[in-house]
């Protein structure tokens, strides 16, 4: 059964106001900000964000009022540092005030892990005698046969994972290759998972290689068929970071104004993502033009 769908469809109908959305699981590649500006057209409002580093995704929808709480490893511009909406929110409650869980990348991965294989929490030593120990989503115990200390990490459990692949079919079988971070768990983890694809294909080319497939297709709720969607965050083998545009969109956030023009330009005033791809002018084909690297041919012959 095709899962198609568009951005709008996908967001309107599987990510309701007060979701717990997973976004950004493949840490600085593959950010689906397109899906995240649609949740900024259509207002969503008091979402739950989850992810590791999100780069500056939620700092915009930080920034446009759609966030009530946050649990991520890290909230900023990689490019620059600290997210300036994240910090006014979290200093000052604008545009609101916002609940903040602190994790590592490490703790978050084990949560996300936890969640996907059912169980409530997982042990580690890390983070002990850290004050991120101390948040709700730890709690210490003892280990049962040597009574060493351990941190239990509570599972997360994501009402949706946003993901993004290379390639999917109508069904939800997807390729995805290059630096996953914690997306396979993610998806497992989640209720409901959206793909971003930058190609639809047919079953066939998925079969042909089962070994890069993401997740079974009977876990996904819907794909959209989304070229470009994660700019200007790099995609393995379609198109590199875009770093000036991460440099211009921190000092656009600088304050609240400038901030409000630079949503305006870039996401509320698109309507959707081919016409911000057109707005880039030529800086998107310059980002497409890569050097290739093919991976050896795999023979799966018996």
């Amino acid at each position: 059964m095709s899962k198609l769908a568009t951005m709008g469809e996908a967001v309107a109908e599987l990510i309701p106001d007060g979701s717990s959305v997973a976004m950004g699981t493949c840490l600085e590649s593959m950010i689906p900000f397109a899906a995240g500006h649609e949740l900024i057209r259509r207002e969503r409002r008091d979402l739950t964000l989850i992810g590791p580093i999100s780069d500056i995704l939620f700092d915009q929808l930080i920034g446009a009022g759609c966030v009530a709480r946050v649990e991520a490893a890290w909230v900023g511009n990689v490019s620059a540092g600290l997210g300036h909406c994240y910090r006014r929110a979290a200093e000052r409650g604008r545009p609101g005030p916002i609940e903040i869980v602190d994790h590592s990348n490490l703790s978050i991965a084990l949560g996300l892990h936890a969640g996907a294989l059912g169980v409530p929490f997982l042990p580690t030593r890390s983070l002990l005698g850290s004050d991120i120990a101390e948040g709700p989503a730890f709690e210490e115990l003892a280990d049962p046969w040597s009574d060493d200390r351990l941190l239990a990490v509570r599972a997360i459990l994501p009402d949706v994972a946003v993901v993004a692949v290379q390639r999917s079919d109508e069904e939800g079988n997807a390729h995805v290759w290059g630096n996953l971070g914690v997306t396979r768990d993610a998806v497992m983890a989640g209720d409901r998972v959206i793909l971003l694809a930058e190609e639809i294909v047919g079953a066939d080319e998925i079969r042909s290689d089962p070994n890069r497939v993401l997740v079974p297709g009977f876990r996904v709720s819907a794909v959209v068929h989304a070229p470009g969607a994660c700019h200007p965050s790099p995609v393995q083998g379609r198109y590199r970071r875009d770093h000036p545009f991460y440099g211009a969109y921190h000092e656009a956030g600088r304050d609240e104004e400038g901030f409000d023009a630079w949503l305006r330009g870039w996401v509320l005033e698109v309507p959707d993502r081919a016409a911000y791809l057109e707005r880039l002018g030529p800086r998107w084909a310059e980002l497409r033009d890569l050097h290739e690297a093919l991976a050896a041919p795999v023979d799966y012959g018996w």
